[in-house]
């Protein structure tokens, strides 16, 4: 009779442990695949397509990943060699704006001009931005 409760005892302690650990297990692969998705969905992506001429010339179109609420300035400079002055931007990757000819560099974000300066400006996920060096006559 204490053999068999002892062996019971036993089996019950074994099934207790193996629950446990695949309870501890499930719990870390839900609390991994939650930082996962944490992570994905924080980081957002748009185009940037850097033009001259009013998109006659592409020099190069980027996709670029940033953090939700970012500034487009702010993308613009981790992702292009950007001079600016006072919010203006003057060159885009050694390419200067140049006032004798009477040509700037604007700004298009999904084909339209927004409102208010790259410095301002917040992307959202899929933003389509083309800068583009254009007169502005």
């Amino acid at each position: 009779m204490k053999k068999s409760l002892l062996q019971m005892l036993s089996l019950l302690i074994t099934i207790m442990l193996l629950v446990g650990c695949s309870s501890t297990e499930e719990n870390q692969n839900q609390t991994n695949d939650n930082s996962n998705n944490t992570e994905q969905s924080a980081e957002e992506k748009a185009v940037i397509t850097i033009s001259q001429d009013e998109g006659d010339t592409v020099l190069t179109e980027k996709e670029v990943s940033f953090e939700e609420g970012a500034i487009l300035m702010d993308v613009l400079k981790e992702n292009f060699e950007i001079e600016e002055t006072g919010g203006m931007i003057t060159a885009v990757d050694g390419l200067e704006a140049d006032e004798s000819e009477k040509k700037a560099w604007m700004y298009f974000v999904n084909d339209e001009m927004p409102m208010v300066g790259a410095a301002e400006f917040e992307l959202s996920a899929g933003d389509k931005v083309n800068l583009d060096l254009q007169s502005w006559e």
